[in-house]
């Protein structure tokens, strides 16, 4: 496959320069093809036949298992959000006082406040790992600083496999292989790295991963995907649908109450997860990420920005060291002369669509863009420098 030649799965206009499918990603043609076929479907419901609730389902987990490298789909579940996946995840730990729960610095909200609701409830302690103020190797000395806030108090790390504002690029390897040694769980969010960026659970055995999937998985807002290992296996889930329980594909003995949840991770579906219309959105979306390969979509937006960021660093623009970060996702901070409002209104003249968050503009690509767009990105910034 040409990599290059991607732009033309998608419905951009030429003069929109979207720098931003961190925050939503369009979809593509073949995506808003099945949504709008799945729509006219439920038009007439008499032809969907009862299998269009489950069938369709399973094969989901399944491409989702093969991007992730799972072997048992049966350890995939279908969500509506990441909030509701780690809402899950701690409903089913219990802490001890004393014991300790490391995040990331502005962590993204999803994956604190169930944290933060979870300490409390057992008077145990958050452990937020600042990132270091340093402008050189700050990535390098925020994984060292992870390693070292990781101890025989920590009972969980949950964190991200990339800082979702900076970019900055977490060693989950090393990250698992301290928490192995202390017995602490490792919950990742996958949100903003999982169909971009290789990740293995064969490789990193996390205890958990969650993501959404409307992001770089491309799916439709409201849906996402969560992996749950062993730990997991006989958990209660947050809410109780008929879906989760044994043998609820036989829908005549729906009211044969069942006491047994399904296996593994099928107990943590939503309700309403059959939803045909969603689902074959995201089969559709997860074929062309898989046919991809988050491998040369990195290596693509990798090549389409590497000028662009030197440029910016020209220009005074902290951007976090190469090695150190992701490509799909980065952020930057300006130089202080910049005024943001005027920068803001200059991007918006030009049809560029990027995000800031906290301190830093994020700018994040993928195989829609191109050299082009990030040209056009630096050529707003030096307008207002002058």
């Amino acid at each position: 496959m040409n990599i290059a030649e991607q732009k033309d799965l998608f419905d951009i206009p030429e003069d929109i320069c979207y720098l931003n499918t961190a925050s939503l990603s369009p979809s593509f043609k073949a995506v808003e093809k099945a949504g709008i076929e799945a729509v006219l479907q439920k038009s007439r419901p008499y032809l969907i036949p009862s299998s269009d609730f489950f069938d369709p389902v399973i094969e989901l987990k399944k491409r989702f298992a093969q991007l992730i490298e799972v072997d048992n789909y049966e350890r995939i579940a279908s969500i509506p959000s990441v909030s509701y996946g780690i809402a899950t995840v701690a409903k089913n730990i219990k802490l001890k006082s004393g014991d300790t729960v490391v995040l990331m610095q502005e962590q993204f909200p999803s994956n604190y406040y169930s944290w933060k609701k979870l300490t409390d409830k057992y008077q145990a302690q958050l452990k937020i790992v600042e990132a270091p103020k340093t402008k050189s190797n700050r990535a390098k000395l925020w994984n060292e600083a992870i390693l070292e806030a990781i101890d025989d108090s920590t009972a969980v790390v949950a964190m991200g496999h990339i800082h979702w504002s900076s970019g900055a690029l977490f060693d989950l390897k090393a990250i698992r292989a301290k928490t192995r040694k202390h017995d602490a769980l490792m919950i990742i969010d996958g949100s903003q790295s999982v169909g971009a960026l290789p990740f293995s659970v064969k490789e990193l055995q996390p205890d958990a991963l969650i993501c959404a999937g409307y992001k770089w998985l491309f799916g439709p807002y409201g849906c996402g995907y969560a992996y749950y290992g062993p730990y997991f296996d006989h958990g209660e889930p947050l809410e109780e649908n008929w879906t989760n329980r044994l043998d609820s594909h036989i829908l005549p003995d729906l009211t044969q109450y069942q006491s047994q949840y399904k296996p593994l991770a099928n107990r943590y579906v939503m309700g309403e997860s059959g939803s045909f219309i969603y689902v074959k959105m995201q089969l559709e979306a997860l074929e062309q990420v898989i046919l991809w390969t988050p491998k040369a979509v990195q290596e693509y937006c990798k090549e389409i920005s590497a000028k662009a960021v030197n440029d910016l660093r020209d220009l005074g623009c902290d951007i976090e060291n190469d090695d150190y970060r992701s490509h799909h996702l980065f952020g930057l901070k300006l130089p202080e002369k910049v005024d943001i409002k005027t920068f803001k209104k200059a991007l918006k003249k030009h049809n560029v669509f990027t995000s800031f968050r906290g301190d830093y503009i994020r700018l994040s690509c993928h195989l829609f863009n191109t050299e082009r767009d990030f040209e056009k990105f630096v050529n707003c910034l030096k307008s207002v420098m002058n």
